[in-house]
This record gives structure tokens, C-alpha cells and sequence, in this order.
């Protein structure tokens, strides 16, 4: 393995509030320098640590965008968007241009039909035929159907049961537990069905949100079971941090913390270029959020509600995807 480049010396921000993309940086060379090595699901390999955490103050409109790269923050903010609809198929998606959640699908399509379609060309099919999307765009009960539409089981006689039609709304469950009894320890949002794992395309990584009000403040924290801290993650922090400033604004508090934690944390071993550019980057500046209106519910914002000013992130640095 070549050496990593050593930390930069120059400080990115004053010695008492240190740039909090520091925190991200090292343990990104924690995990490279002595994280455990094995054969994961994909077969690329990984080296990973088990248990980490950051934190982020999102006082002053701040949002965790890293500025060591490049970060697609409306690619990541249609899809959070995306999720509150309850919405499992990729057509909405793939019309936006985002192309995230492509690869599942398409590698399910080229693995049964045995056409060797690229994905420019499948993804503008599953936009352009609403019966092609249907059969191989679905997802399966991924992330937003979870979040909105929990199901709910009903006795059916003799020992059965059955779906029933409606189910349990966690995102709305929370905006009214927050607005009703903010000092209650149950403003959770649950993505892990363990019941219908297997009919997703992707057991959530994102798995587990809570959030908790301390005088005005609201704070978000996400568990991740499982995250890739060289792609994944930027997402995943910026979309925590944009929900927990969407649900204070519905809740009339002021946005606090965003706190990430993660469980098996890792780098994919075919990686190396990005992380050794990124280790030679030093963070600096900071991005920030405005919300342009406050929409009638959780569910009715939409991308034009969202500007970002004070982003000025160094250049992409691109990686495969394991799929």
C-alpha cells in the first residue's frame, strides 16, 4: 500500500473551532492506515472500523457539505425529497437526472434479460415506457416506503393476517410528537423492516433517524449500519442535516445538531486514488443553507426551496460505485 500523504500543517479555520471536516479526514485515515481488511458483499473488498461518530453545528444556516471535493447537494436533497413521497420506483428519479439508485435495477435487468443495455440508455427507457419502468424500476420497499407508509397487519381469521391499506406515517408521526411533546425520547424514524428486507433491493444503510429538542434547538442523529465514508457519506451527512433543519422549521425550533453515527464504517480497496488525493486536501470555508419558504407541511417542499451560498468546494474526485 503507498504511504499517505501527511496532514497538512496549515490550519483551515482557528485553533479553537478547528474545521469540522477534520473529524471526517481522520477517520478516513484511521480506516486506511488500520482498518480491518476482508472480502465484503459486492467481492471489491473493503477496509473498515467498527463504530464512529461526527458531529455538526448547523447554528447559522451552517450544512456539512465537504470541501475537500466536490458534493452534488441537490442531487442529494432530490432524493431525500424524493424518499418523503414514499416513492420506490426510479422513473421520478431518473427524470431529475439523478442516476443513484440506477445500478440496482439495471443490474437486475441485464442479469435476466442478458442484454447488455448502459445505463444512459436504460435509464431513458424507464423515463420514456411507464410499463418498462414498472417491471424493472421498482426498488422494492426501500427507504421512503418505509418512512410514510410503515405497513400495518390485521387479523384475518383462524391465525392469519393481512396488510392493511394504510400505513403508519413515521416522518408525519414525528413532525406532531416534536410539536406536541418535545421532551419525549420517541422522535424516531425507522427504515429497518425486518420483515421485508429480503423484497428490497437494498436493506437500508440509513437506517435509524431520532431527533431531540433541547430549549428551542433541534437536533438530528442518524445511525448508520453500514456506510461508505469515500461516496456515501456526503450524502448521507448533508441529507441528515437537511432534514433536521426541514423538521425545525415545521416545528417552529431552531435547527441544533446534526449527529452521524456509524457502525461498520469503510473504504472499498478500489479507492485508493480518492482517498489519497482527498488525505492531500486541506477543508476550508463553509457552506451554508437558506430556505426560501416554509411549505405547508414535511412533505410539499421542493427543490427550488433550498439555496446554498459560501460553497466553494475543491475539484470532483470520481469512483466506482459497488454495487
Amino acid at each position: 500500500m503507498a504511504s499517505l500523504p501527511a496532514r497538512p500543517d496549515s490550519p483551515a479555520a482557528p485553533a479553537d473551532r478547528p474545521h469540522w471536516e477534520w473529524q471526517y479526514l481522520d477517520l478516513m485515515r484511521r480506516i486506511w492506515d488500520s482498518g480491518d481488511e476482508r472480502v465484503d458483499r459486492t467481492g471489491v473488498g473493503t477496509r473498515a472500523v467498527f463504530g464512529a461518530e461526527l458531529r455538526f453545528d448547523l447554528a447559522g444556516g451552517a450544512m456539512p457539505l465537504l470541501t475537500t471535493k466536490r458534493v452534488y447537494w441537490k442531487t442529494a436533497t432530490r432524493e431525500l425529497l424524493w424518499f418523503l413521497t414514499g416513492e420506490t420506483n426510479i422513473r421520478p428519479l431518473c427524470a431529475q437526472g439523478v442516476e443513484i439508485w440506477t445500478d440496482w435495477p439495471l443490474d437486475r435487468y441485464r442479469r435476466e434479460t442478458g442484454e447488455d443495455i448502459s445505463r444512459a440508455d436504460f435509464s431513458a427507457r424507464i423515463v420514456a415506457d411507464a410499463e418498462f419502468a414498472r417491471r424493472w424500476g421498482d426498488l422494492g420497499p426501500v427507504y421512503g416506503k418505509q418512512w410514510v407508509d410503515w405497513p400495518v397487519y390485521e387479523p384475518a381469521g383462524e391465525g392469519l393476517y393481512r396488510k392493511r391499506g394504510q400505513g403508519v406515517n413515521q416522518v408525519a408521526g414525528v413532525v406532531d410528537s416534536i410539536r406536541r411533546n418535545p421532551g419525549s425520547r420517541r422522535h424516531i424514524i425507522e427504515g429497518w423492516n425486518v420483515a421485508e428486507l429480503d423484497a428490497m433491493a437494498l436493506p437500508p444503510c440509513h437506517k435509524s433517524y431520532q431527533f431531540h429538542v433541547s430549549g428551542n434547538r433541534l437536533s438530528g442523529l442518524l445511525y448508520q449500519r453500514s456506510c461508505d465514508l469515500g461516496l456515501g457519506f456526503a450524502f448521507n451527512m448533508w441529507s441528515l442535516a437537511l432534514l433536521t433543519r426541514m423538521l425545525a422549521q415545521q416545528c417552529d425550533l431552531e435547527p441544533g445538531e446534526a449527529v452521524w453515527m456509524g457502525g461498520d464504517v469503510h473504504l472499498y480497496l478500489n479507492h485508493a486514488p480518492l482517498v489519497e488525493e482527498q488525505l492531500r486536501r486541506t477543508p476550508a470555508g463553509e457552506a451554508r443553507l437558506e430556505i426560501q419558504r416554509r411549505p405547508a407541511d414535511i412533505f410539499d417542499y421542493r427543490i427550488e426551496d433550498f439555496e446554498v451560498t459560501g460553497y466553494a468546494p475543491q475539484a470532483h474526485i470520481a469512483a466506482p460505485v459497488a454495487v
